[in-house]
């Protein structure tokens, strides 16, 4: 069997299991079991795959098929500009959040060596991504979850930051007093009831503990929110994501808590996703 016949076979048993980027994805995990590039294996579709290499091909296609996401299956994603490092333990980054990254630098210039701190990094790919463009900002980056920081801290290593960020395993209720110029967080903010309707690479896969926001998907934000009132200076900025229908209840949050609300950004689909709120009182 060549490549060609390969990815057939991949998109076909794919297709059958109702994944809809079946071809995409056939070929990203072909890519992923050749180590070798999508476009060499198309420009090469003729060369004969070894049995070893398809018989690994056959395991990735039948986890692809249990609806786990790719991103996990080849333990990479991209973000921003670059590529992070992601397993079960986080979320997968997503084009959405990097509307917080552009706020952040726009807010910004390559010299500004104010303080950042980023609240449930993750993998930390919004504070990698920013650091890489803004050195000069004294960054902190704290997650209750100590298997989420240590990605995060191996992300940081492999863009060579390690020491540009100070990584914390740490809630933000335990933060002690500090001045913030900036916060930045994408926090968990599903409510449990529509948690069970997610699709099944969700809610199967991707960590309960940064999706689940209590009934009303809110109780994160409202920590995240109080505390900022106390960690940010005056005029310090709240940048952070929100779901769908959610923007109303979180105006009213933060105009009760001397935040003013600059700007409310949609993401692709024209949901409102990224809140920027300045510290008036």
């Amino acid at each position: 069997m060549n490549y060609l016949q390969t990815l057939n076979f991949g998109s076909y048993r794919l297709k059958s299991s109702n994944i809809e980027t079946y071809i995409l994805d056939s070929e990203i995990l072909l890519s992923f079991a050749l180590n070798l590039s999508r476009e060499h294996i198309l420009v090469n579709s003729n060369t004969k795959i070894k049995k070893k290499i398809f018989n690994k091909y056959k395991e990735l296609l039948l986890r692809r098929e249990r609806n786990e996401p790719i991103a996990y299956i080849i333990k990479k994603k991209e973000f921003w500009k670059n590529i992070f490092y992601v397993n079960k333990d986080v979320l997968i980054p997503r084009p959405e959040t990097e509307l917080i990254v552009e706020e952040i630098l726009k807010n910004t210039n390559t010299n500004t060596s104010k303080k950042l701190l980023d609240v449930g990094t993750g993998s930390g790919c919004l504070i990698i991504s920013i650091i890489k463009e803004r050195p000069n900002l004294h960054a902190t980056a704290i997650d209750i979850s100590k298997k989420a920081l240590n990605i995060a801290i191996n992300n940081a290593k492999m863009h060579h930051l390690k020491n540009k960020i100070n990584f914390i395993n740490i809630d933000i209720d335990k933060i002690q007093y500090n001045k913030y110029d900036f916060i930045i967080s994408n926090p968990p903010y599903i409510d449990k009831f529509k948690l069970s309707r997610l699709d099944k690479s969700i809610k199967f896969f991707e960590p309960y503990l940064a999706l689940e926001a209590g009934a009303d998907g809110l109780r994160e934000i409202k920590k995240l929110i109080l505390k900022s009132r106390q960690l940010l200076k005056k005029n310090g900025k709240l940048i952070f994501e929100i779901g769908a229908n959610q923007d109303i209840h979180i105006k009213k949050i933060l105009n009760d808590n001397g935040f003013y609300i600059k700007n409310l950004k949609k993401d692709l689909s024209l949901i409102p996703r990224t809140i920027i709120a300045t510290k008036i009182l």
